[in-house]
């Protein structure tokens, strides 16, 4: 039996959509900061933001689509702050790894919304997957610009690349759980990044002799 089809792409928002999509997102994150996952109330999102409640389903189905929406909102924001404050390592893997872990403390500094975009993140189902995907790929260019930006990367550096993204949602979740200690956060997260720097070993062995 097939999944759900896919929804067919929105058209671009108008400027008055936009203000109301990024109200809806504020209270979200003011709802789940305050009170986690179970906060998260549809009819209380849209109270808060001053919003229909007809209007806030139109916009999302679900609590889920609006505690992802939420996390690739945040991630856009630590974006464009690590645009115009990038890392400073001398390699790549350190320039990720420190990158991650500035992610990790914006993620620190409020457990509840933290603890309540990652529940929503890992149990999502298909009919979220295009709101997965949107933070699927913008925790790659997070990291591809880190990396320095590789205009075409390799598809070993793209392997490296998922596993270090799986590797920092999974010590996300087990420090939001209580089961892993900030000092061991960083080990792990340096220690995934280090495959970088065996992609860039790779392709400099394999590139041809003048």
């Amino acid at each position: 039996m097939s999944g759900p089809a896919p929804r067919p792409a929105a058209p671009p928002l108008t400027e008055r959509q936009r203000e109301r999509r990024r109200r809806i997102l504020r209270a979200t994150a003011r709802l789940a900061g305050r009170g986690g996952y179970e906060a998260v109330q549809m009819r209380e999102v849209a109270e808060s933001s001053q919003v229909a409640l007809g209007t806030l389903y139109r916009y999302f189905p679900s609590k889920v689509h609006l505690l992802v929406a939420t996390m690739q909102d945040r991630l856009e924001r630590l974006h464009d702050t690590l645009r115009e404050s990038p890392p400073t390592g001398e390699t790549a893997a350190d320039r990720v790894a420190q990158t991650l872990m500035r992610a990790f403390g914006a993620l620190q500094r409020e457990p509840r919304l933290a603890e309540a975009m990652t529940r929503a993140l890992t149990s999502a189902d298909r009919g979220v997957s295009p709101e997965v995907d949107q933070v699927s790929r913008q925790t790659t260019a997070i990291v591809l610009d880190a990396m320095g930006g590789p205009e075409d990367p390799t598809p070993e550096q793209l392997s490296a690349v998922r596993v270090i993204e799986h590797t920092w949602l999974s010590t996300l979740i087990t420090w939001l759980a209580g089961r892993t200690s900030l000092d061991q956060v960083r080990v792990d997260i340096e220690t995934v990044c280090r495959l970088l720097d065996l992609t860039e070993t790779g392709r400099s062995e394999q590139a041809p002799r003048p």
